[in-house]
């Protein structure tokens, strides 16, 4: 047989044996690192006001050797709804969690059962607060419902299971620690390493209150924390611009707000001392003791997403597994005179997302398509080459990660938050997001959300915000002139999402008569 014969003989055997080998492949493990009210702008890799002042060099790492995305938002920024959105793909009037009150079904499908039958080896650690036993999991080990920072309880699969925040054995130590501790030995110890892992490792920190280990007692202690403007004078910001909605840094709702809990004797870091001091000045001091709290948390955070990643390229892990680090929304750390979450304002609708996958992801990239808590899910399993189920809303965003978006790729979002005036006095509401423009009703009904408070006070209420000429939210132009054909628009564009995402008022007559007349 002649030479150029042999030669292609030999290619083709070579391409028969090389496509058998890439479907062969093993999928790519996926360690899905996930914080509690870890807002974007205290990361560094975001280059905030903050960026210098606490870096996260660990967390940053993901970014500089993966990928930022910009505009990750969240359907409904309070815990327990996000995390189900996360789990399931679905808004929250799918899949039932609508307020932290509500307990998950975890015998529907999800996410990681999935997985698990896809052949993945499954597992959490951490926060979980879902209420109910964690279902799909080859092993898990969590706290009850938003656990303690010092010497927590943990509830491991094999172990008499109780709902909520009942059960659990203590593990000695901070939190954070102990929640990469065990994450760490799972990795080190499963029995199943023939097969990829999916390891949720979701932590308690930085959610309030907000205690730090002791060794970083003197971090930032000598350190003036930067101030938002916004913290001091907020314009044309908020429902009605009243004193009443949404926890304050300042005195302005009397009811709830950072200066009276810090200068109190039972704030676990110690109290604050605000005697003869003006309110700007007693503001001041509240907003340093809450952000360096609040940042000390996150650096013990990012200390241990060191040990993680350092754990990966010691055992040979990096190139085949995909690590995202998150949050399951943002958190207001003082614009506006706000602290926590709930609103569809941009710091709590925000989720950071850091994404390395250095076989598919160019490393020091960034993307700002509109993409959702919902896509989470269908992302994860396209990565590991399992269809999505139909039951899932949200959409693979694998594709954007490469820098190749869809040319029908979603340029608006919705948001719901359905808790009205509960713990932290946010009025109920709904709204939408474009790359431009935010416009929110506030339909202020309990309606039968649970936990929410039966108090309609501010009664129907609309906002719309120019995020091109005012990031900041600093001016509701809602009833500006130059803006009334984009309203019309918006309207009509919020309707269809509704439709879309199978959460039309109709289900509400007091709400649609509300709407409609203020339509």
């Amino acid at each position: 047989m002649s030479s150029p014969v042999l030669k292609i003989i030999a290619l083709i055997i070579f391409g028969i044996c090389f496509s058998s080998c890439k479907t062969d492949e093993k999928p790519p493990n996926i360690l899905f690192i996930m914080a509690d009210d870890h807002d974007r702008i205290a990361i560094s890799a975001y280059e905030s006001y903050l960026a210098k002042t606490a870096p996260t060099p660990s967390i940053d790492r993901l970014a500089n050797e993966g990928l930022r995305m910009n505009h990750v938002l969240c359907t409904n920024a309070i815990c327990t709804p996000s995390r189900a959105a996360i789990l399931t793909g679905q808004y929250s009037q799918v899949n039932g969690v609508y307020t932290l009150h509500d307990d998950y079904n975890s015998d529907t499908d999800n996410l990681v059962k999935q997985l698990q039958r896809g052949g993945y080896e499954t597992a959490i650690v951490g926060k979980w607060h879902l209420h109910k036993e964690p279902k799909g999991f080859d092993y898990y080990n969590v706290l009850p419902g938003q656990g303690k920072y010092f010497n927590p309880k943990f509830k491991e699969i094999g172990t008499r299971w109780q709902d909520h925040n009942e059960g659990g054995e203590i593990y000695d130590g901070y939190v954070t620690d102990v929640t990469t501790d065990i994450a760490l030995n799972w990795l080190n110890d499963r029995s199943k390493k023939d097969k990829p892992f999916f390891l949720m490792l979701h932590h308690k920190a930085p959610h309030g209150l907000w205690e730090y280990p002791e060794h970083l007692e003197t971090y930032l202690e000598n350190t003036q924390i930067p101030e938002p403007s916004s913290l001091y004078n907020n314009v044309n910001h908020g429902p009605l611009n009243s004193k009443k909605y949404g926890t304050s840094i300042s005195l302005r709702n009397s009811r709830r707000n950072m200066v009276n809990q810090t200068a109190n004797d039972k704030w676990p870091t110690g109290r604050i001392d605000t005697t003869d001091l003006s309110n700007n000045e007693k503001t001041s001091l509240a907003y340093q003791k809450y952000l360096k709290d609040y940042l000390r948390c996150v650096k013990s955070i990012d200390d241990n997403v060191g040990r993680v990643l350092d754990y990966l390229d010691k055992n040979n892990l990096a190139e085949n597994t995909i690590v995202v680090y998150t949050s399951d929304q943002g958190q207001f750390l003082g614009q506006h005179d706000y602290f926590d979450k709930r609103w569809m304002y941009e710091e709590p609708l925000h989720m950071p997302f850091l994404v390395r996958y250095p076989n598919e992801i160019e490393a020091g990239t960034d993307n700002s398509d509109i993409c959702l808590n919902i896509d989470f899910a269908p992302t994860f399993l396209d990565y590991a080459n399992i269809k999505k189920p139909n039951s899932m809303q949200g959409e693979s965003f694998r594709s954007n990660l490469r820098g190749e978006t869809p040319n029908d790729w979603r340029q608006s979002m919705y948001y719901r938050y359905w808790m009205h005036m509960a713990h932290h006095d946010n009025p109920a509401h709904y709204g939408i997001r474009t790359k431009r423009y935010k416009l929110i009703f506030f339909y202020g009904l309990p309606l039968d959300a649970n936990g929410a408070v039966a108090d309609n006070i501010i009664g129907p209420y609309w906002e719309l915000y120019d995020l091109k000429n005012d990031p900041s939210e600093m001016n509701n132009v809602y009833a500006h002139p130059d803006y009334a054909d984009i309203i019309v628009n918006l309207k009509q564009e919020l309707l269809q999402l509704k439709k879309q995402y199978r959460d039309e008022d109709s289900k509400y007559p007091l709400l649609e008569e509300l709407r409609l007349a203020s339509w």
